[in-house]
């Protein structure tokens, strides 16, 4: 069994709206798979039915071949957007309490907090009150809360929103940590850099259908235009670009450079890299040369746009 998770044709409608229309993932284990989409697109509806918040209204979910049910509570870590920790209550009774209920016993508990308050420097909170932390400090409590009892399948909703970049790059390192160790992660976002840097499967919801699914570098292969950034220092510009444009797609390019160079995007269409490259090197010192792979930025706003 090569997915942790299989959602097959799920629909969810509130009234008249329908908030998922037929929607199907596979999310494979051990990776961290990006759940996209603008707001209001269905993302936080499929999240809740995996969670077992709401349930769906047509189709199923498996995890790890069992179609969902109350035992598997304790094999998913959800940490919501929207935080949900009790603000009058002390940290330390709150993350026992929190723990307990997904099926540690109060020793285990006390050890596994013990070790990730020591690892995220985080011991002298034990004894505060939830509303006397900053956002960004009982975003780490919620994170602790979250992952303390080895889930198999760990869903972050906005996991970076509230932290400074200090504290977002370590979680950041701790969710990488985690996937090391065994776990699943899907990661619903739309702060496309962290897409970039972390997932490996990506699937892109928009309007409550999903719109796409794969392998991150699957997909920016599909969306790929064979268009590469040049940089030439020549003293023939005029008969460089005549012979570029005889052959290819030429504009303006606009990357920083350190030299006085000629910028170009150049589209090659069904032709070789090399032989632009060739045609460059003929006519003056080639200084840059890089395809232009979409980034998944660009790849959400050219599917939402459509």
């Amino acid at each position: 069994m090569n997915n942790i998770l299989e959602v097959k044709n799920v629909v969810k409608q509130y009234g008249d709206y329908t908030a998922l229309n037929n929607v199907s993932l596979q999310v494979p284990k051990g990776s961290i798979y990006g759940l996209l989409g603008p707001n209001g697109a269905g993302k936080t509806s499929l999240i809740r039915i995996i969670n077992q918040i709401t349930m769906p209204d047509k189709g199923e979910v498996l995890l790890d071949g069992q179609k969902l049910n109350l035992d598997h509570v304790k094999d998913i870590g959800y940490m919501p957007e929207e935080r949900g920790l009790y603000k009058s209550m002390k940290v330390g009774e709150q993350a026992l309490y929190l723990a307990q209920l997904k099926g540690l016993s109060k020793a285990e508990a006390k050890k596994q907090l013990d070790y990730w308050f020591d690892r995220l420097e985080i011991q002298g909170w034990w004894n505060k009150k939830i509303q006397e932390l900053s956002k960004g400090m009982a975003q780490k409590i919620q994170f602790v809360v979250t992952v303390l009892h080895k889930p198999k399948l760990l869903i972050f909703d906005e996991p970076f929103s509230g932290f400074d970049p200090v504290n977002a790059n370590l979680i950041k390192d701790e969710i990488l940590e985690l996937k090391k160790q065994g776990a699943t992660i899907i990661f619903s976002t739309h702060r496309m850099e962290s897409v970039e840097e972390l997932c490996d499967d990506i699937a892109l919801i928009h309007k409550s259908n999903k719109l796409i699914e794969g392998k991150l570098i699957d997909v920016k292969k599909q969306y790929r235009s064979n268009t590469f950034e040049i940089g030439i220092m020549t003293s023939n510009v005029e008969g460089l670009m005549y012979q570029l444009t005889q052959k290819f797609t030429v504009g303006q390019a606009n990357f920083k450079s350190l030299n006085d160079d000629l910028k170009l995007e150049i589209q090659i269409g069904n032709s070789s890299p090399n032989e632009l490259l060739n045609l460059l090197a003929q006519n003056g010192q080639v200084t840059h040369f890089v395809e232009k792979i979409p980034s998944v930025n660009d790849i959400f706003i050219q599917t939402v746009s459509k």
